[in-house]
C-alpha cells in the first residue's frame, strides 16, 4: 500500500470487510480477551522468573569455577616452587644422585613402590 493510499482503497480492506460482516464469524467477547491477556501476562512472569533463577544458578557456577582455577592456580604455584627447590637441591647434590628411568619405562607395579619410597623420604 503506498504512503498516500487509503486503507479503504487496499485490497486487504475488502477482505477485512467481508470477514467483519460474516455472521458466522466467531469473535471472542471482552472477558475472554481479558482473561487470554491475563493467562500470557502469568506466563510471561513464570518465564522470567525462570530465566533470572537460570542467570542466578549460572553466575553462581561461574563464580565457583573461578574459584577454582584461582585455588588450582596457587597450587599450581606452590608446586612449581617446591619442583625449584627439588631442582636445586638435584643441582647441589653434583654426582650424588641416581638418575632413575622415565615412569612411564616401568612396569606398574615397580612405579607404584618407586613413587611410595620417593613420597616417603620428602
Amino acid at each position: 500500500m503506498s504512503p498516500g493510499a487509503s486503507y479503504y482503497r487496499s485490497p486487504v480492506a475488502q477482505a477485512v470487510k467481508e470477514i467483519l460482516e460474516a455472521p458466522q464469524t466467531r469473535r471472542p467477547e471482552p472477558e475472554e480477551l481479558r482473561a487470554e491477556v491475563s493467562r500470557l501476562r502469568k506466563a510471561e512472569r513464570e518465564l522470567r522468573s525462570q530465566h533470572a533463577a537460570q542467570i542466578r544458578e549460572l553466575k553462581d557456577t561461574v563464580a565457583t569455577y573461578a574459584n577454582q582455577i584461582q585455588v588450582l592456580t596457587l597450587r599450581n604455584a606452590e608446586l612449581e616452587a617446591h619442583n625449584a627447590r627439588l631442582l636445586e637441591r638435584l643441582r647441589q647434590s653434583g654426582d650424588n644422585v641416581a638418575v632413575l628411568p622415565a615412569p612411564g619405562l616401568l612396569c606398574p607395579d615397580r612405579a607404584h613402590h618407586l613413587r611410595f619410597a620417593a613420597s616417603s623420604a620428602v
